[in-house]
C-alpha cells in the first residue's frame, strides 16, 4: 500500500535513472498522467505511453532521456515539495522559482495541474507538488 503515490512516482523515476534503465513502469492515475505529460512537453523524458491492465488501473511506461555525450540523465533533480504531512500551498506571486527559472515546479491549481510559469501567467496559486531541473 502506497501512502503517497506522487512520491512513489518520483522515486521510481529517480531509481531507474540511477540504475541507467531506459524504461520505467509506474501504476497510473490521472495526476501521474498529467505530471508525465508535463515532463514530456518540457523535454525531461523521451516518450511515454499509457496502457490499460486487467485490474483497470493501468500503467504508465516512460522512456527516460539521457545526454547523448555524457550519458547522464537529463533530470538532475526531481524532488517532492508538498507532502501528505505538510502541504505547501502558494499564491500566484509566491510560487517558487526553481534554479533561477531554469527548472520547473509542478503546481496543482483549481484549473488542473500545470507548471509554475503557466500558473503565474493565469494568476493562479495552488499546491506545489514537486520541482524538476
Amino acid at each position: 500500500m502506497v501512502i503517497d503515490p506522487i512520491s512513489d512516482f518520483l522515486t521510481r523515476i529517480r531509481n531507474a535513472q540511477s540504475a541507467n534503465h531506459r524504461m520505467v513502469e509506474i501504476p497510473a492515475s490521472n495526476t501521474k498522467k498529467k505530471i508525465t505529460e508535463i515532463l514530456y512537453n518540457k523535454g525531461y523524458i523521451l516518450k511515454y505511453k499509457f496502457e490499460d491492465t486487467a485490474n483497470g488501473q493501468g500503467v504508465i511506461k516512460i522512456a527516460l532521456k539521457y545526454d547523448a555525450v555524457a550519458k547522464t540523465p537529463v533530470i538532475k533533480n526531481l524532488s517532492r515539495i508538498s507532502t501528505p504531512g505538510l502541504r505547501q500551498y502558494r499564491g500566484s506571486k509566491e510560487l517558487p522559482r526553481i534554479l533561477s527559472g531554469l527548472g520547473i515546479a509542478i503546481v496543482s491549481t483549481s484549473k488542473g495541474i500545470m507548471t509554475d510559469k503557466e500558473a503565474k501567467a493565469q494568476n493562479l496559486g495552488g499546491e506545489v507538488l514537486c520541482s524538476v531541473y
